[in-house]
């Protein structure tokens, strides 16, 4: 017996070696054998060598090697053929050359002797000999009794319930008859399965099967390639694989693995993982062979974690989070497996930018409720902490899980998971297309209508109440102000209703009920509503006057910039008194505005006297002359301010006069509200800026003098 870790020794392959065996030597050492290939690695002088073909299959690694040395070097090369030598862990059993051969669905022993019992398993017969079988195994030698004392001419035994199947079986039986035989990280775990099935104990011969296969899935445990490829194979004998606690090993090894410092150690990770591996870093063995490491980025796990099936993943990132994974590791992994699995998923282009991991094609094709039943097991597995999972991502499994019809509960978890954390969504994964029956709008507008629900409910949890109130010039002036969450979804909804309101399907109350659910206050200004429900009233002519009035409501015409505000006074698809408002409130702002600049004039006239007096009491001291010159200019383009506003307001009564020119009943409606005009107005092109500025901004005569105003809604009311 020979046992060969990773298939790779240290030293010079040895004359009488098994043919086959693959060495790595550095230096200029070439053994002398009849067949072989040679790689030179500059850097480090490592020479690969191996058998003849019909003996090791590793041949077809090296032709890749070739290709891949074609292209990227021999550095690439080697790290390509560190990975796959760890994916060669393997014990040799067994002295004995072949016995075994195939004869259609028929095993049989060519030793020389005549055949004495016949074992089914599966659709495949093994004619065998009683005695190499009985003296390895407890219930072959019970199962060969009883049958032999039926018919000692014809004896058949049926197992047909073996783990493994007959692959396991036919390594069973060759190390039963002490031929060669190798152990992988690929059949160790149905043959350890098989041995347990059919009692292979210390009872019937030492160094039996159990225990070489237990020493063997000991050394698989310490490395993390090895013990993934087990834990795949499991899934086949997963019954008796859970008894002998194969399974629950694996995922120990692994989650250790997963959750463990890397700096400490240096077990081999396998090719998928994202590695940064510096020239002439290899692992042979597991062992280091150049002083600089490489290091791995803290997800070189979910590659290789997502090829395996549903239930053992589960358990698999359930044992890596109770060892204290951060959670956002262990969303990723999640993330990465989803797309791994769900092609839905896979078809939403978001999922190639940042926050999705990116990852190979999806390797699975499931069936609709495969899907259905894969998705609501992900997410109830995904972590509950707000913030850990991309807002992105739960929009994605919100709009597969309805395309795939997921349960009623899944949708509702979905769906309040974005609601705790809408702030950090974007637009583009709001648009949910509608898939159910009725098909009455093009979105679903209900579904996101619960979305803000539930982040209402939750802002409301989590953050003190904030009163409505007006913003200050500065605000409506586009100044900067910090964007809370609140304010975020407002963005966010005003957007929404913008993208949803060209449908033509989309009924005026649920429109309504979606943009009155953003509180007054969490809107500095309302261009988006505005811009919101231009465009709804742009796709819906046939709104009736009460209906368009009625939406308008909806914003507030004192928040409205100078851009939004010149726009809407020229809107033909806004009723008449929502124009009034917007420019009653412009007029408005524009009266405060003067008078807040006359009062600064003011302010600055007495202090330049004041620093006149005092110039002329004090000698001229250095730097008077230049803030004497600041004041200047500060003052002239106050003016120049005053005489732009001038122009604004002309220019906004000129507009009204032209939009109210074919309704004569309105003038007198303006009269009685003060807006009266002049018999003949100014040009603004023949208006000059002032020579004085107390002068030039006289306050003129209110035009409100006969009327009156509420000023908590903006509109405009008679006089008594």
């Amino acid at each position: 017996m020979t046992r060969d870790h990773h298939c790779f020794s240290s030293s010079p392959q040895e004359k009488g070696a098994p043919r086959g065996t693959c060495t790595v030597k550095s230096g200029n050492y070439l053994p002398p054998i009849s067949a072989f290939l040679v790689f030179w690695f500059r850097n480090k002088e490592i020479i690969v060598f191996l058998g003849p073909p019909d003996h090791c299959p590793f041949l077809v690694f090296l032709s890749r090697c070739v290709e891949w040395e074609k292209g990227h070097g021999d550095q690439e090369l080697r790290t390509l053929l560190s990975n796959w030598s760890l994916l060669m862990a393997c014990m040799k059993l067994g002295s004995k050359s072949e016995v075994f051969h195939l004869d259609g669905n028929t095993w049989v022993s060519s030793t020389g002797l005549p055949s004495d019992v016949t074992v089914e398993v599966g659709d495949m017969s093994f004619h065998l000999h009683k005695f190499p079988l009985l003296s390895r195994s407890g219930v072959l030698e019970s199962l060969i009794g009883e049958a032999s004392g039926k018919d000692e001419q014809n004896c058949t035994l049926q197992l047909h319930d073996v783990p493994g199947g007959t692959n396991a079986f036919l390594l069973v039986a060759k190390f039963c008859y002490g031929v060669k035989i190798e152990l992988t990280a690929a059949n160790v775990v149905s043959v350890r399965c098989a041995a347990e099935h059919l009692q292979m104990t210390e009872d019937y011969g030492e160094e039996n099967l159990i225990m070489q296969t237990e020493k063997f899935l000991n050394e698989i445990f310490g490395n993390w390639t090895d013990s993934i490829k087990a834990l795949e194979t499991c899934e086949e004998v997963l019954p008796r694989a859970e008894e002998i606690h194969i399974v629950s090993r694996c995922i120990t090894s692994l989650a250790m693995k997963a959750c463990a410092d890397l700096s400490l150690f240096s077990w081999p990770v396998s090719g998928d993982s994202d590695v940064k591996s510096p020239i002439g870093t290899i692992f042979w063995n597991g062992i280091r062979t150049a002083s600089k490491s490489r290091t791995l980025n803290e997800d070189w796990w979910y590659e290789d974690v997502s090829y395996l099936r549903l239930p053992l993943y589960k358990r698999l990132i359930t044992a890596i989070g109770l060892r204290g994974m951060k959670p956002e590791k262990v969303a990723g992994s999640i993330m990465h497996y989803t797309k791994r699995h769900l092609p839905l998923m896979g078809r939403h282009s978001s999922f190639d930018g940042g926050e999705f991991p990116a990852s190979g094609s999806t390797i699975s094709s499931l069936s609709d409720d495969d899907q259905r039943n894969l998705l609501e097991e992900i997410v109830e597995l995904l972590p509950d902490q707000k913030g850990v999972t991309p807002t992105t991502f739960f929009l994605r499994l919100l709009r597969t899980s309805m395309i795939l019809q997921a349960s009623p509960m899944c949708k509702e978890k979905l769906e309040k998971c974005v609601g705790s954390q809408l702030d950090q969504a974007v637009l583009e994964d709001l648009l949910i297309p509608n898939v159910s029956h009725s098909m009455e709008t093009l979105y679903d507008i209900e579904c996101i209508q619960r979305i803000l629900d539930h982040f209402m409910v939750v802002d409301r949890a989590t953050s003190d109440p904030i009163s409505s109130c007006v913003p200050d010039e500065g605000q409506l002036m586009g100044g900067a102000h910090s964007l809370t969450p609140m304010t975020m979804v407002a963005n966010l909804v005003d957007g929404y209703l913008a993208e949803v309101g060209t449908d033509v399907n989309l009924k005026l109350p649920k429109f309504e009920a979606l943009a009155a659910v953003i509180p007054d206050y969490a809107r500095p200004l309302d261009d988006g509503i505005y811009r919101a429900i231009d465009i709804y009233l742009k796709a819906h002519p046939w709104l009736t006057d009460s209906e368009r009035e009625q939406i308008c409501r909806l914003m507030n015409c004192q928040k409205l910039s100078m851009d939004a505000c010149t726009h809407a006074a020229q809107n033909e698809r806004l009723p008449l008194r929502v124009i009034v408002q917007v420019l009653f409130f412009e007029q408005l702002r524009l009266r405060t505005s003067i008078s807040g600049w006359f009062f600064v004039s003011d302010n600055l006239e007495s202090s330049q006297n004041l620093s006149t007096n005092v110039a002329l009491a004090r000698t001229n001291g250095p730097g008077q002359g230049s803030n004497l010159q600041n004041q200047i200019v500060a003052f002239d383009e106050m003016k120049e301010r005053v005489y732009e506003l001038e122009k604004e307001c002309l220019n906004m009564k000129e507009e009204l006069q032209k939009v109210l020119r074919h309704k004569r009943g309105w003038n007198v409606f303006f009269k009685r509200l003060g807006f009266g005009f002049r018999s003949k107005t100014s040009d603004p092109k023949d208006t000059k800026p002032p020579q004085d500025a107390r002068d030039s901004a006289a306050p003129p005569k209110d035009p409100l003098e006969n009327g009156r105003t509420n000023h908590n809604n903006g509109e405009l009311g008679d006089s008594k």
